[in-house]
């Protein structure tokens, strides 16, 4: 059972705090429980009832009306709004609701049904990362445990990996060799980009996670890529990262080096010649654009 404060909700609801608050004295649609310093907090059967008020809301029932509905009554209509409707937001709130329930029956379905619908790429870009980062804040904060973060990145996992196994090289494309640092273990922007460099035509090598620098090395000399693209989330972190761009820079001196990641992105460091940021996915995208084409 995961613990939300009000902005919490706020955030994965798209519901202003205050607009909450009111809703709650008014219509008394949340209790919020107090912990033992008498601080305010929400449950996960609070935060699946906003989500569906939210979702409803959204789709142009009164808040009066949404109100006296039962949560069973609730429920049913958002499931049937959900699948007629392609809303973006409606589908990230019903993937959240998947995630808090562990409903990997229901998280199929969304995923599935959207990719079929506006195909794998768009799902990824506007569906599934926003609401990968919506819950990736509350999970570094601790507002959902890790067991729910570790079922969705493994469910979304499974999904790219099925979608890049169906791009396959055909010759031709520039040669990028991809892969996580030491320590660092979040696979999936890495794992879209290389879904993202096969559709496109090009040659991926992929290492993947924690691959020691000695690895690196040997599989560069091998392989000579045009390009080296890696994703730093923690590691390395801090006053570690500057150095180790330095690093890879010299190292790779030849090669372009494209990097992303929250230890880089919006971060106050010095990027070396050869390095070029990559702030969000679709940047990724945008570059591949400017090479020559594949066909």
């Amino acid at each position: 059972m995961s613990n939300y404060s009000i902005k919490d909700l706020e955030q994965l609801s798209g519901i202003k705090a205050h607009t909450l608050r009111i809703w709650e004295q008014r219509y008394n649609l949340l209790s919020p429980k107090r912990t033992d310093t008498n601080i305010r907090f929400y449950d996960d059967d609070d935060l699946k009832l906003i989500l569906n008020v939210a979702l409803l809301n959204d789709n142009g029932y009164k808040i009066s009306k949404i109100a006296k509905m039962t949560v069973e009554e609730m429920k049913s209509e958002v499931l049937k709004l959900t699948e007629r409707s392609f809303a973006y937001d409606d589908q990230i709130h019903s993937l959240i609701i998947a995630m808090v329930e562990l409903d990997e029956d229901r998280f199929e379905k969304i995923i599935s049904t959207n990719i079929l619908k506006i195909g794998f790429e768009l799902t990824m870009l506007n569906i599934i990362y926003p609401f990968l980062s919506k819950i990736g804040i509350l999970w570094q904060t601790g507002s959902i445990h890790p067991g729910q973060e570790h079922f969705i990145s493994n469910l979304v996992r499974q999904k790219l990996i099925v979608a890049i196994d169906g791009q396959l090289y055909s010759g031709g494309g520039k040669k990028f060799l991809l892969y996580l640092p030491e320590g660092e273990l979040h696979e999936i922007s890495l794992l879209f980009s290389c879904y993202l460099l096969k559709s496109h035509g090009h040659k991926v090598i992929y290492l993947g996670q924690n691959t020691p620098d000695t690895d690196l090395n040997n599989v560069y000399k091998v392989h000579q890529p045009d390009f080296l693209v890696t994703v730093i989330t923690t590691s390395p972190s801090g006053e570690q990262v500057q150095p180790y761009l330095d690093s890879l820079s010299e190292r790779f001196s030849d090669a372009v080096i494209l990097v992303s990641g929250y230890q880089i992105v919006g971060q106050e460091l010095t990027i070396p010649s050869n390095v070029h940021v990559m702030h969000y996915l679709k940047d990724i995208k945008e570059y591949l654009h400017s090479l020559t084409s594949v066909v």
